[in-house]
């Protein structure tokens, strides 16, 4: 037997992250205690999860062990908390890996070698370890703009202490080339950015350069500054290094003098994670002057209390230095970073022809509702639509129909079989124009996932090329009669990339990583 087709023996407690693979092929041992099993999320779970308890969880296998194959997927936020097979699995708002896991090939297949092992080898002696300060804080990496107060109502002298307590914060921080990188924009009557993410990799530089920002004064124009960064701030030009949580810590002394929902809107779409420090926040007699009470929760990332931090004044603030450091980072709870899981509008070209049956047409709503599951369905993340066709079109629900996840699923396990003939071209260009035009300057980017069992009556080409030259990356999921020429016809490049083939609709589920894996990748590269 091929050794490369032999399952990896793992334990118990072997956990994704253990295994360094794309994709895998395991066998997990038999009298697996549930108790011992420590799972994050629900059918894709957080790599840091035991691989043989997310299988059993999942309904792969029992306690009584069997082969398993692991598919590695990116990081995600917001891993739910599921019971399912006897495992209560656990929440997580965020980790940095994730995978599933479908039936192993063969329940019979012969197993040599060892099993991996996540226990570390005994030394005898406790290893010293000698941080390279020049690296930094390598758990803390983040891209971090502090927009400081440089308004009349701080005054020179408490814009002297703002600036002493950045300076503590910078240094606990643990700037460094592979930690975190730090830069200074002045809010006043006109933002100004005082050093970029790319001027100094050292805590030491920066507290120097923070020493030597000057005081602007004029009005406190917040917003006109919040907005302002987030758009000019973050780019590659300046030093933003691509994958890293971007982050704006808005020092407000007092209350802004300028409108501030438009650069919250902003900020959250252009992924970036804004946190509020208020010192001085007005009094009641002072909110008649305040001209909208609701500042803060209108610029920060969410309204929760991990993105505000107040301060009672500029006087002895050294006790707040370490938690405002563990908050910056904490990065499993940046919600706004964007991802492929919550930047991304996904269409599904759903085939209602009579040849695919009302039992197979419900295979593939659940195909495409696993897919869903797997999305940050929101009012400024991922959208999702979906299409029914056969010689005719039928839009079953459109990007802004439905901002909550939840809806989105009861929806698709309601949509009705049409049965009819075949126009997959035809459907293709109904899509683009009806579906994806009216969300042609989203943020998003935009991908169409085609759904086939048969030979199309008409061209697929044309009305594919035109859909990818208008910006939308295509999948085609070819079941049964679906000719592989028409997949590939569909399918974006590279084209072995984006073409699916099953041969029959229970295959579909198998195919769900992948599809997930080249929305994903597609997002990645395009970021770059």
């Amino acid at each position: 037997m091929d050794r490369q087709q032999v399952p990896i023996a793992i334990t118990c407690l072997t956990r994704g992250l253990d295994i360094r693979k794309e994709k895998a092929d395991v066998l997990c041992p038999g009298g697996c205690s549930l108790e011992e099993f420590s799972v994050f999320g629900n059918v894709v779970y957080a790599s840091v999860s035991s691989i043989c308890g997310a299988a059993v969880h999942k309904g792969v296998i029992s306690t009584s062990g069997g082969p398993v194959r692991i598919y590695s997927l990116p990081g995600r936020e917001n891993y739910s908390s599921v019971e399912a097979n006897g495992i209560q699995s656990q929440m997580l708002s965020r980790w940095s890996s994730s995978f599933t896991v479908t039936e192993g090939k063969s329940a019979a297949q012969e197993v040599t070698g060892q099993a991996v092992s996540t226990a570390r080898p005994s030394t005898g002696k406790r290893q010293k370890k000698t941080p390279d300060k020049k690296a930094g804080n390598k758990d803390c990496k983040a891209d971090i703009a502090f927009m400081i107060d440089g308004s009349f109502n701080i005054g020179q002298r408490r814009f002297n202490l703002q600036k002493n307590f950045i300076g503590k914060v910078a240094l606990m921080l643990g700037i460094g080339t592979e930690g975190p990188h730090v830069g200074i924009v002045q809010a006043s009557e006109h933002p100004k950015i005082e050093f970029y993410l790319k001027n100094f990799t050292s805590a030491k530089d920066v507290v120097l350069a923070i020493k030597e920002v000057g005081f602007r004064g004029g009005n406190s124009n917040t917003g006109k500054a919040l907005k302002y960064t987030a758009e000019k701030f973050f780019t590659p030009e300046t030093g933003m290094r691509k994958g890293l949580p971007k982050v704006v810590v808005v020092f407000i002394d007092g209350w802004p003098s300028d409108d501030v929902e438009e650069a919250g809107i902003v900020a959250r779409e252009f992924g970036v994670n804004v946190f509020v420090v208020s010192v001085n926040k007005p009094i009641p007699e002072e909110l008649g002057m305040v001209k909208d009470v609701a500042f803060i929760d209108k610029m920060v990332c969410r309204n929760t209390d991990f993105f505000t931090y107040n301060m009672p004044n500029w006087f002895s603030t050294t006790k707040y230095v370490k938690p405002l450091v563990q908050k910056l980072c904490t990065h499993e709870q940046m919600l706004c970073s964007k991802t492929c899981y919550n930047s991304v509008n996904i269409a599904f070209l759903i085939d209602g022809s009579s040849s695919v049956g009302e039992s197979n047409f419900q295979l593939e709503l659940q195909f495409a509702a696993n897919i869903v599951k797997m999305f940050e369905v929101s009012d400024i993340g991922t959208k999702i639509a979906a299409v029914q066709f056969t010689y005719d079109q039928r839009i079953e629900f459109n990007f802004n129909d439905y901002n909550v996840k939840e809806n989105i699923l009861e929806v698709i396990s309601n949509i009705r079989y049409m049965s009819g003939g075949t126009a997959t071209g035809e459907a293709i260009a109904f899509t683009m124009r009806s579906v994806f035009g009216p969300v042609r300057d989203s943020p998003n980017k935009n991908f169409l996932v085609v759904i086939t069992d048969g030979q199309s009556y008409d061209d697929v080409l044309g009305p594919a090329a035109a859909a990818q030259d208008a910006g939308i990356t295509i999948f085609s999921v070819g079941v049964a009669w679906a000719p592989l020429d028409d997949l590939k016809d569909m399918a974006s490049k590279p084209k072995e990339e984006h073409s699916f083939f099953t041969k029959e609709f229970t295959g579909l589920e198998a195919l769900i990583p992948d599809v997930i894996r080249g929305i994903c990748g597609d997002f990645v590269a395009s970021q770059q």
